[in-house]
């Protein structure tokens, strides 16, 4: 019950500050952030929401995107729906309260001016991230969002499943519980047989079309009577083409769709336009879209276990080193589709373990900012609040609040991820497989999802060696290369009051920037609870 009440008051103090229950279009949440569209963006208080003790960061894109963290934001959006359903009902007609302002008059102490803080760099990082967007709104990258979107709702289920498929193998391993194992590995699989069913679905509603249309043509994919349709002089395998073939036929269907409705008279509508656009998607599926994505998905495989096999170290420094910029570019979303695919073809992705060093190297670089900054408390405790969300995978708070606006420790913690990378890389060179059998999670949280072809425990410790390795990497290269002379000077100051300052004031310490507005990370108050200054997020 108290975590409920706690769920609860997180969506009640969220939902004032994105404008009130009026200005919100519409929620959804993916694995770590509530999403939500919004009649009116003047009306949301950045600063206050990223004060508040539950949010990570917040990020504007195509959504407002408050950062949340994984599970937690799970049971937030019931409870944000809930108060937002109560709100409208309560005042159909108000409008939005506008948001909090700070008092007029209010000014920074001297203290604050005296050292960048938490504050800047995160101000710095919203800028970065800002100029990102505009630069990532172009046709290509808009269209790699919509097959992000595509696939960002299967998630939960493939880490449910993929955790279940990692049980069973253990205890069929073990030879424990033989009566139990048959069910297990019905849960992990049923939902991978019917996934293209799921990215059909998704697919038509993502480009406009009807999303059970989609669903349909997709299902004739995994349906087993493909076995008696002989194309291309070969018998087609049920499954054949996978989720590309899944996501082609889907796009079809959407666009036949969309013809139907233009030619055919309203009368006929209900009846003709969807039988032709499952006719002539199904066709062109069956006859073709099934043959040419099933080519490709294998090339796919056969080029990812080619690639690791004979380049794996230099291909894993590669990928690991690169993972951030691209992120940074929104072209990682263009790998969603081919881990899926791998998942699909081999049971699990030997991509993500190599890429998730990514994040090992950012979290050791940001221990190294910690050190190398021993006077700048507000930046201190920003990367003690978020470590613990870095080592979970959940890196947007320390990549846009500490590293990304510092420059330099950026490029340092893509060494650090760089060099995890290539440790995953060589053992898969020299034949240890690691590999995911889901996408989303990383670092710690990936530990459940391992799989590979020589055993849990030779797995467990390759990828453990890798992060390892990649904290390693990411402390050494920011702590010695990650500052010069010129940053150190600049933000190696304490913003703390000192003994001459107190006593210059009358013996009253300055007034801190949090007791002039919403933002109240450097109040003085006796239990803060985790320090919210994270800057916003965006991977």
């Amino acid at each position: 019950m108290a975590t409920e009440d706690k769920n609860r008051a997180t969506a009640a103090a969220i939902l004032p500050l994105v404008g009130g229950a009026a200005n919100v279009a519409s929620i959804a949440h993916c694995m770590t952030r509530l999403r939500l569209g919004l009649h009116d963006r003047s009306l949301v208080d950045d600063e206050a929401l990223k004060a508040l003790p539950a949010v990570m960061g917040v990020v504007e894109d195509d959504t407002y995107q408050i950062v949340l963290g994984p599970g937690t934001v799970a049971r937030v959006t019931p409870e944000f729906e809930h108060l937002v359903e109560e709100g409208r009902a309560a005042a159909p007609a108000a409008s939005p309260a506008p948001a909090p302002t700070p008092t007029p008059g209010d000014a920074p102490s001297a203290s604050a001016a005296s050292a960048v803080s938490a504050d800047e760099l995160a101000a710095q990082g919203a800028a970065i991230k800002a100029q990102q967007k505009a630069k990532n709104a172009t046709p290509f990258k808009l269209f790699l969002r919509k097959i992000a979107n595509i696939f960002v709702p299967l998630i939960p289920a493939l880490i449910g499943c993929g955790i279940i498929a990692g049980l069973n193998g253990l205890l069929v391993n073990l030879e424990w519980l033989p009566a139990v194992t048959p069910a297990l590995a019905a849960m992990a699989s049923g939902f991978m047989a019917l996934i293209a069913v799921f990215v059909g679905y998704n697919t038509a509603k993502e480009f406009g079309g009807t999303p059970i249309l989609g669903g349909a043509v997709a299902a004739i994919i995994v349906f087993p009577g493909v076995a008696n349709i002989d194309a291309f002089g070969q018998t087609l395998s049920p499954g054949q083409g996978g989720v590309l073939g899944a996501l082609g036929a889907a796009v079809l269907a959407v666009y036949v769709e969309k013809w139907c409705r233009r030619w055919v008279p309203e009368a006929l509508d209900v009846l003709v336009t969807p039988t032709l656009t499952v006719l002539i998607s199904g066709l062109v599926t069956i006859f073709g879209l099934m043959y040419v994505a099933g080519e490709v998905s294998s090339a796919i495989g056969t080029f990812a276990d080619w690639l690791l096999s004979n380049g794996g170290a230099g291909a894993g420094f590669v990928l690991g080193g690169l993972f951030l910029p691209l992120v940074m570019l929104g072209l990682h979303q263009a790998l969603i589709p081919i881990h899926t695919t791998l998942i699909e073809q081999q049971g699990y992705t030997v991509l993500l373990p190599i890429l998730a060093m990514a994040g090992a190297g950012q979290v050791g670089a940001a221990v190294a900012v910690y050190f190398r900054l021993p006077r700048n408390e507000s930046i201190r405790r920003t990367i003690k609040s978020a470590l613990p969300a870095g080592l979970l995978g959940v890196g947007e708070p320390l990549i846009y609040g500490v590293s990304l606006p510092l420059g330099r420790p950026f490029i340092t913690a893509c060494v650090g991820g760089a060099f995890g990378g290539g440790f995953v890389g060589l053992f898969n060179q020299l034949g240890d497989t690691v590999g995911s059998t889901a996408i989303g999670p990383s670092g710690w949280a990936l530990f459940p999802l391992l799989d590979g072809n020589h055993g849990l425990g030779s797995t467990i410790a390759i990828y453990g060696g890798g992060l390892l390795v990649g904290y390693v990497a990411g402390f050494l290269a920011t702590y010695f290369f990650g500052f010069g002379k010129e940053l150190l000077a600049e933000f190696n100051v304490s913003q703390e009051p000192t003994p001459s300052t107190v006593a210059a004031t009358g013996g009253t310490p300055p007034a801190s920037p949090a007791t002039t507005g919403p933002d109240h990370r450097d109040h003085p108050d006796p239990d803060p609870g985790p320090d919210p200054a994270k800057a916003p997020a965006g991977v």
